[in-house]
């Protein structure tokens, strides 16, 4: 077996199932669960029908580089998206399996697993980072969010010696949990970095249409062009439909970017078999092409952030996110920690969060998870309102000791 395999964490919500055990939840209240970030908006019937339709693919072996259309719908959506030249279709754009997979594989293709490599990511994060980097023999480095920079890594306390020896950076804009941006200075400054010492960056975008102000995230794309970097060099930018679309089950994404590492990665991917399915490829292309269906579904959002979020302040610490459907609070007035806060809750009114410890690693003296929880907002408004309100009871009911509930062990 690879022996890298046993520097793997366990997943968070294999964590969640491990703190669950033994408890059994509060029979009078219905299971809602804010654990984890799967879309529960209705996927558009458009892109139901373009699916169904095009069923007469699966007689076809697809290729791996995905068909001209897709390629172009791709490339013209992000055009539209960032008011960037369009990238060439035939080498700058990559059609992928939902980002988590593409994410996962980039580490294994462009990683010298000979080199001590290190991959920097941030800290918290999404954890095919940490385990792409460790079974491509790699080591990750944690660059730490700081609240006092709304949650943004500080990437200027990055040594320089671990800039030597990165060749890879996986950072996500809007964060996951955070919902952090990264601006244009913070792009430059990165992207001098990267001139310097010539690691790439991998840029995962997949929340980008999920945003609360009226200013959409800036795009790694974008912020290269603004700054004059026309090739996009060891740049790529990964994103999907899944969040943007409502359609995670369709798997469905693209990687895009400097086109002499796409070039790399195809061949990687028609080694490892990444190709999309052909009705998916159609169903992507009607997606790309409409906007309609994503300004209603970012109005949910929106609707729903506005009514949660002052429910939920009134008990915890908590703000508005840049972007995204996390929030991201901090539970330490409660004088529980992540974890015991997430157990009672979960015993006492059956609302699931998960821990901000599950999320983050203990690095530089201090874990930006801990006493920490996030809650994922992907539910119709009725079933998200529901949750905010046992919330706001249970931590109301922490105010008056002694905490005797029966229901927590």
């Amino acid at each position: 077996m690879n022996p890298n395999l046993d520097q793997l964490h366990p997943y968070p919500f294999e964590k969640l199932r491990q703190l669950f055990a033994g408890v059994t939840p509060n029979a009078e209240y219905s299971a809602i669960s804010l654990g984890i970030g799967e879309p529960k908006h209705a996927t558009p019937a458009f892109i139901q029908k373009a699916l169904v339709n095009a069923m007469s693919g699966l007689a076809n072996y697809p290729s791996t580089i995905g068909t001209d259309a897709l390629r172009a719908a791709i490339a013209g959506w992000l055009q539209r998206r960032y008011g960037i030249p369009a990238l060439d279709p035939a080498t700058q754009v990559l059609p992928v399996n939902g980002s988590r997979e593409a994410l996962f594989a980039f580490a294994q293709a462009v990683i010298d697993p000979a080199s001590r490599a290190l991959v920097v990511c941030p800290n918290p994060f999404y954890q095919i980072y940490e385990g792409a980097a460790f079974l491509a023999g790699a080591e990750p480095y944690y660059v730490n969010s700081v609240p006092a920079l709304n949650f943004a890594c500080d990437y200027a306390t990055v040594p320089g010696e671990v800039w030597e020896r990165a060749q890879l950076l996986y950072l996500c804009s809007p964060g996951n949990p955070t919902g952090a941006t990264v601006s244009l200075d913070d792009w430059k400054e990165l992207f001098a970095r990267s001139d310097r010492y010539g690691f790439i960056i991998a840029a995962d975008e997949c929340y980008s249409e999920i945003y609360h102000g009226s200013q959409p995230p800036l795009g790694a794309l974008e912020a290269a062009h603004q700054l004059g970097r026309a090739d996009y060099r060891n740049l790529v930018v990964f994103s999907s439909l899944s969040k943007r679309s409502n359609v995670p089950g369709m798997r469905s994404g693209f990687v895009a970017g400097d086109a002499a590492i796409v070039k790399k990665f195809l061949l990687y991917r028609t080694y490892s078999g990444g190709a999309m399915s052909p009705p998916v490829q159609t169903a992507s292309i009607a997606a790309w092409n409409d906007e309609t269906h994503v300004v209603e579904n970012r109005n949910k959002y929106r609707e729903k952030f506005a009514l949660i979020t002052p429910l939920l302040k009134s008990v915890m610490d908590v703000d508005l996110p840049d972007a995204g459907f996390y929030l991201w609070a901090d539970v330490a007035r409660t004088g529980l920690t992540d974890e015991e806060f997430a157990r009672r809750l979960y015993a006492d009114y059956h609302v699931t969060v998960l821990p901000g410890t599950y999320l983050a690693r203990d690095a530089h003296g201090s874990n930006p998870g801990r006493n920490r929880i996030r809650m994922a907002l992907v539910a119709e408004i009725d079933e998200g309102l529901e949750a905010a309100q046992r919330i706001v009871q249970f931590c109301t009911e922490l105010k008056q000791p002694p905490y005797l509930n029966p229901n927590s062990k």
